[in-house]
């Protein structure tokens, strides 16, 4: 197997190479702008301590990119079904934080959906439900 660029043919194949198309960005956005990455997340880091900068770079861009430019560059089904799950799971997890954190807030809810169709559009392709 090697690595290349396979083009989208079908609908479904779209819809899912667009979730892991997003799922770059947002990962390049969190390499190169940690600091407006932590600011729209609601987090900030210590001056005392920059290396949460870092682990903005790291741990969240660094799986965001490798997911993503995973299942553009294999176009697997199985890629995809990571990436579906791993957005479900967020989005499992933000509805669990809305419930018990008493975080029913827009930003939840703007994030909430932003995740569930992420995770359709990967899922929907890779589980055969659109062709």
């Amino acid at each position: 197997m090697g690595i290349a660029f396979p083009w989208p043919m079908s609908q479904g194949e779209w819809l899912a190479w667009t979730s892991a198309a997003v799922t770059i960005l947002f990962g390049l956005i969190m390499l190169f702008a940690p600091r407006i990455t932590l600011r729209v997340l609601r987090l900030q880091p210590r001056e005392n301590h920059p290396e949460a900068v870092g682990e903005a770079r790291t741990s969240l861009a660094g799986f965001y990119l490798g997911v993503g430019l995973a299942c553009i560059l294999l176009a697997q089904p199985l890629l995809y079904i990571a990436l579906g799950f791993s957005w479900g799971l967020a989005a499992f997890g933000r509805i669990v934080s809305m419930l018990s954190d008493n975080g029913n807030t827009f930003y939840n809810w703007i994030a909430l959906v932003l995740q569930a169709v992420l995770a359709a559009f990967a899922l929907s392709f890779a589980l055969g439900l659109i062709a």
